[in-house]
C-alpha cells in the first residue's frame, strides 16, 4: 500500500506496509478503486450538467461514497466493495441522464472511456487485484512525481469537500453548484496530459470550493442549533488528588 492523505502518514511520507490510522493494503487498495470509479460517474454527470440536467440522487451518492475515502471513515472491505459494485448502477443512471438531456438538446453524446466503462470484479480479491493498476505508486510512474502529487492533491482537496457536504446534506443543507463543481473536478482528473499549470489552477478553484462549503455547513449548524455565543461555565475548585506508588 502507499497513503499519504492525511497528518497521520508514517514520517510525513506515507504508509507503505499498514497506515498509522490502523487502515490495512485491503482497505487501502479499495478505497483508491472507489475513487476511481466515482470519477466514471462523474464524467457523465458533469456533462449532464453541462447540458442542464442533473439529479440529486446521483450527487448524494457519490458525496456519501467519496466521503467513505476518508481517513477513520470506513475500514470495512465488505462495505467498500458494496460502494465500487454500487457505482455501476449509479453510473447507469448518469449516462442516461446525460444521454436524455443530449436528446433534448439536439446534439450527439461523446463516447466516453476509461473510468466511464469500467467493470468492477466479481470477488473482494478481483477488486484489489484491479485496484493496484489505481494506486498512487502507479500514477505516480505513469505520469511523474509532479504530476501525480498535483493530482492527489486536488483529490485530497475534494475528499475535504465531501466531509462538510455530508455533514451539511445530514443537516438538511444541499447546494446543487458545489455538487456541479465536485463533478467538474473529478471529471477533470481523468483527462490524460494534464500540464501543471491546469493542475494548480484546479487545486485553487477546489481550494474555493472548500470554503463554499464550509459556509453551507456552518449555515445549517446555525440554523439547527442557533448562533453560538460564549457561555459562562463555573469550574469549581477541588482537591488534588494525588496517587501513590507502591514500591516493592
Amino acid at each position: 500500500m502507499f497513503c499519504y492523505q492525511c497528518e497521520q502518514s508514517f514520517r510525513g511520507q506515507g504508509c507503505v506496509e499498514v497506515g498509522t490510522c490502523g487502515k490495512d493494503d485491503t482497505t487501502a487498495t479499495l478505497q483508491d478503486l472507489l475513487v476511481h470509479a466515482l470519477k466514471g460517474i462523474s464524467m457523465y454527470a458533469h456533462r449532464a450538467r453541462q447540458a442542464d440536467a442533473a439529479d440529486p440522487e446521483i450527487d448524494a451518492f457519490v458525496v456519501e461514497a467519496l466521503f467513505a475515502t476518508l481517513t477513520n471513515v470506513n475500514f470495512d472491505p465488505e462495505r467498500l466493495s458494496s460502494l465500487i459494485n454500487r457505482t455501476v448502477i449509479v453510473r447507469g443512471q448518469a449516462r442516461r441522464l446525460y444521454e436524455r438531456a443530449c436528446q433534448t438538446k439536439g446534439i450527439a453524446p461523446e463516447v466516453l472511456a476509461g473510468p466511464a466503462v469500467w467493470l468492477p470484479a466479481a470477488s473482494i480479491e478481483g477488486l484489489i487485484k484491479q485496484g493496484r493498476q489505481a494506486l498512487i505508486t502507479e500514477r505516480v510512474l505513469a505520469a511523474g512525481p509532479e504530476i501525480a502529487n498535483l493530482q492527489e492533491l486536488i483529490t485530497y482537496g475534494i475528499k475535504g469537500v465531501v466531509a462538510y457536504a455530508q455533514h451539511a446534506k445530514n443537516l438538511g443543507g444541499a447546494d446543487p453548484a458545489a455538487y456541479a463543481t465536485i463533478h467538474e473536478i473529478l471529471d477533470f482528473l481523468t483527462w490524460p496530459s494534464l500540464t501543471v499549470d491546469e493542475l494548480v489552477t484546479m487545486a485553487l478553484r477546489t481550494g474555493e470550493l472548500n470554503y463554499r462549503v464550509m459556509e453551507l455547513l456552518d449555515m445549517v449548524n446555525t440554523e439547527s442549533l442557533g448562533h453560538p455565543e460564549p457561555t459562562s461555565v463555573r469550574v469549581p475548585a477541588r482537591e488534588r488528588q494525588l496517587l501513590s506508588r507502591v514500591t516493592t
